[in-house]
């Protein structure tokens, strides 16, 4: 569907479903340089069996217009209003990368908002090389393709997909492509500059779950696993074998975590 929020139209994939905002809502959040197809088959499988999901594009990603957003904060403050505008009065919010970082703020910022936090390969800050910096704002198609390569997990490298007919090297690259140009640049900026994880991560009071990739070049392992000690009520759920584009390279695995640990719908 598509909605207007802060005066910009954005795309919400709710996985193929009629949404209805009083059942039990999931919103999940892409990473940097991703759009609503991160959650291609979780969130797809969700819908068809009662949650209500909804899978935002980001301003200025995938099929929502606008300018991009340059803070996490400002990504939090801008699902809060999605979730208004679209009638939820609270959620279980799932990020990825990225997206867990506005996960955390948001549970901490506006908790009355949040019923739980899952944490998909994400840290309490990510840091961003500055050489990757630089080719997203001069050459974007340099910075996919370094982010596509130290994305992906051995199996992705040897294009072993899990999903039939996906390669997800090249799905990954036509995804981060999709954007609008600066998009990357934006994201990759507001992760490097995000310094109040720990603090957010701190006050957080929901239930969280961590799911963690054994081989993360990006957020690596040990940085989730601090992240949820840091964490009031976490628990850890570690794919083995899995690369930081764990949400396609591990589909089913994160899938199982993810039902292990949401309520069951309304």
């Amino acid at each position: 569907m598509k909605i207007d929020v802060n005066g910009a139209e954005v795309f919400v994939s709710t996985g193929g479903r009629p949404f209805d905002p009083d059942g039990t809502v999931l919103l999940l959040i892409h990473g940097s340089g991703q759009t609503h197809l991160t959650w291609l088959l979780q969130g797809r499988f969700l819908a068809n069996r009662g949650w209500q999901v909804l899978m935002p594009d980001l301003p200025a990603h995938g099929l929502s217009v606008g300018e991009p957003l340059t803070s996490i904060p400002d990504m939090a403050a801008w699902c809060a209003q999605l979730l208004k505008q679209t009638g939820v009065k609270r959620a279980h919010v799932v990020g990825h990368s990225q997206g867990g970082l506005v996960g955390l703020e948001l549970a901490s910022s506006q908790p009355e908002v949040v019923a739980s936090l899952t944490l998909v390969a994400t840290a309490l800050s990510i840091p961003v090389n500055p050489a990757l910096l630089e080719l997203a704002q001069s050459r974007e198609e340099k910075a996919i393709a370094a982010m596509t390569d130290w994305g992906h997990g051995r199996e992705g490298h040897f294009h072993d997909a899990t999903m039939p007919g996906l390669d997800q090297m090249n799905f990954t690259s036509h995804v981060m492509a999709s954007n609008e140009t600066g998009a990357l640049f934006a994201d990759l900026s507001a992760c490097a500059s995000y310094d109040g994880g720990e603090d957010a991560a701190r006050s957080v009071v929901c239930p969280c779950l961590c799911i963690l990739a054994e081989n993360d070049r990006m957020t690596p392992a040990r940085q989730g696993r601090k992240m949820a000690a840091t964490l009031t009520d976490a628990r850890e759920f570690v794919i083995s074998g899995a690369g930081h584009m764990l949400t396609v390279e591990k589909p089913y695995e994160v899938l199982k975590g993810l039902r292990g640990f949401l309520p069951h719908p309304a």
